[in-house]
C-alpha cells in the first residue's frame, strides 16, 4: 500500500487516543449511558459502532476475514473499549500490508447492489466515518452535561506535534 495511508493511520490513532482519554474521566456511567435519542444509544455503543464499521469493510471486504459484531455487553468501559480498537490497529496493519494496488478498482457485491470502490477507500471509508461518528460523541458528552475540555481538540492531530492546536 501506498505509505501515505500508513503515515495517516497513526493520525487517526493519536486522535483517538485524546477522546478515550476524555471519556476516562467521565462519572462512572456517563460513558454506557442508554440515552434513545442518541445515535447508537450511548458513547460506548458509537465508539462499537465505529468498530464493527473498520471490520466490515476493512476486514470482512478487504481482507476476507470473518467478523463478529462488537458485543457491547462485553465492553463495560473505556479500558474494554481500548482493547477492541488495538483489535482494529491489528487489522489496520494487516490491511496496509495486504493492500497493494490501492487504487485499482474492485467491484464488492453487496445485497441488491455492486459498488465499485478501491482499496484506498476500504481504508478511508471507515477514518471519515469515525471522525463524523467522534462529533457526535461530543455533541453528546455535552448534552449529558460532560463537555469535552478545552485544550487540543479531537481534529487531526500528528502525534509529536505539541504546536497543533485546532
Amino acid at each position: 500500500m501506498n505509505n501515505d495511508l500508513r503515515t495517516l493511520y497513526p493520525w487517526v490513532k493519536f486522535s483517538r487516543e485524546r477522546l478515550f482519554a476524555w471519556a476516562e474521566t467521565l462519572p462512572g456511567g456517563v460513558y454506557t449511558q442508554e440515552r434513545p435519542e442518541f445515535a447508537y444509544g450511548s458513547l460506548r455503543n458509537v465508539q462499537a459502532h465505529i468498530a464493527d464499521c473498520y471490520a466490515v469493510w476493512v476486514g470482512v471486504r478487504g481482507l476476507g476475514e470473518d467478523h463478529g459484531w462488537v458485543d457491547t455487553r462485553a465492553v463495560p468501559d473505556v479500558a474494554a473499549m481500548r482493547r477492541v480498537y488495538a483489535g482494529v490497529d491489528d487489522m489496520m496493519v494487516r490491511a496496509f500490508d495486504a493492500f497493494t494496488t490501492p487504487d485499482e478498482r474492485l467491484e464488492l457485491t453487496l445485497p441488491g447492489e455492486v459498488l465499485s470502490v478501491t482499496q484506498r477507500w476500504l481504508v478511508m471509508h471507515p477514518i471519515t466515518h469515525e471522525f463524523h461518528h467522534k462529533g457526535q460523541m461530543l455533541t453528546m458528552g455535552r448534552m449529558l452535561g460532560q463537555p469535552y475540555p478545552p485544550g487540543p481538540d479531537t481534529d487531526l492531530g500528528v502525534p509529536g506535534d505539541v504546536n497543533l492546536q485546532s
